[in-house]
């Protein structure tokens, strides 16, 4: 499932495979679409063309609209949105902090009013990978609670203990659904989730122990959700000494392109985020010259595309005066445009670190992107 090629410092290169779209090269950024389709008029053909490797949708938000059992009907995930390539689905856990106001959490699991309609609905680790199976996703994530930055210490060691009883009975319920007949993947794999808030005692005693259930893989999950970006660093320095080596490692929803690259230098393989898609909605582009605000009046006339080194179809097609026009004129198109540009930047980056650590030069590559691709153009 995943092969270990090479190591500098602590950033990995490896392979990764799964039951859909042969080998995924690692590190990985992973395409979010979140209820079945990227969010700005891009759909799962426009992915190929963007060089995403895995998409990732979200259990929580299918299993309200239009329904598992749907999916399921209609032949899983795969053949709903017309995607051939590896999905991973996230567990209904980050609902569990993003929807608080909506949410009760019991032992069971979590009781929430739908934000769509007020429906009283119940999720639970069994049903997370009850809807998880029949979406058919390659990587279904644990069922899990995502805690809120800051919590109290008392909470956020009750919560992780809780979580690690969760990803117990996941894993149970995985291996049941997977061993039916009729399951839509039956090689659907599982990872397990470390939280513990910004306490890195706890991160640590909870990686030691959902470490010993042997998932497929791991996720450092419950950053990026409010505490300053040193402290994420500085828990996953702390986490990562105690993740199985063997096994891929993902950093979720995270973040900039100086994240994703400063992670990588910290041993994590696999990442996501809404960034450049929601980022570039508004009007914010990633390029290897820094960020581009392509409102700026001083765009108006300028006939280069957003940046002269991208080779992404926007930029090979069209100029920035155009597409700020787009969104001037709140044209559809300038988001599609835009998300498609960001979208490529991201799976490039990743690219580009790839190729980095397989020439041996990742450490000068952090030193010049790390800082520079934060930067305002």
């Amino acid at each position: 499932m995943f092969k270990l090629l090479k190591i500098e410092g602590r950033a990995r290169r490896g392979q990764f495979s799964c039951a859909h779209g042969g080998v995924v090269q690692t590190p990985v950024f992973m395409n979010v679409g979140t209820q079945a389709a990227i969010k700005g008029g891009v759909s799962a053909f426009d992915l190929r063309e963007v060089n995403c490797q895995i998409e990732l949708s979200n259990t929580y938000h299918l299993h309200l609209r239009p329904g598992d059992g749907l999916i399921r009907q209609m032949g899983g995930l795969h053949k709903f949105m017309g995607w051939d390539g590896p999905i991973l689905t996230d567990s209904g856990g980050f609902q569990v902090f993003s929807l608080a106001p909506l949410r009760r959490i019991k032992e069971e699991g979590v009781y929430f009013s739908s934000h769509v309609d007020g429906r009283k609905i119940f999720m639970g680790p069994e049903e997370s990978m009850q809807i998880q199976s029949n979406l058919g996703s390659d990587i279904a994530m644990a069922f899990d609670e995502c805690v809120e930055n800051p919590a109290t210490y008392e909470y956020a060691k009750a919560s992780c203990e809780r979580t690690l009883r969760w990803l117990e009975r996941c894993k149970r319920e995985h291996e049941r659904l997977n061993a039916l007949p009729g399951t839509i993947n039956s090689g659907q794999l599982l990872f397990g989730i470390n939280q513990g808030a910004t306490f890195e005692d706890l991160r640590i005693w909870h990686m030691e122990q959902i470490a010993k259930l042997d998932c497929d893989g791991y996720a450092i999950g419950g950053l990026a959700v409010g505490e300053p970006t040193q402290v994420m660093y500085s828990i996953i320095d702390a986490v990562e000494p105690h993740m199985p080596r063997e096994k891929p490692r993902y950093l979720m929803g995270v973040g900039t392109p100086s994240n994703i690259i400063e992670a990588v230098a910290r041993g994590v393989d696999f990442f996501d985020c809404v960034m450049p898609s929601r980022n570039g909605r508004h009007g914010k582009l990633f390029t290897w010259e820094g960020t581009v605000n392509i409102l700026n009046a001083k765009y108006a006339t300028d006939g280069r595309p957003i940046s002269e080194s991208c080779g992404c179809p926007v930029c090979k097609r069209f100029s920035r005066s155009y597409l700020r026009h787009l969104f001037k004129a709140e044209e559809t198109l300038a988001l599609r445009l835009a998300v498609l540009h960001n979208l490529y930047f991201y799976n490039e980056l990743t690219a580009k670190i790839r190729e980095a650590l397989d020439e041996g030069h990742f450490q000068e590559f952090r030193v010049e992107y790390s800082e520079k691709l934060a930067n305002r153009v």
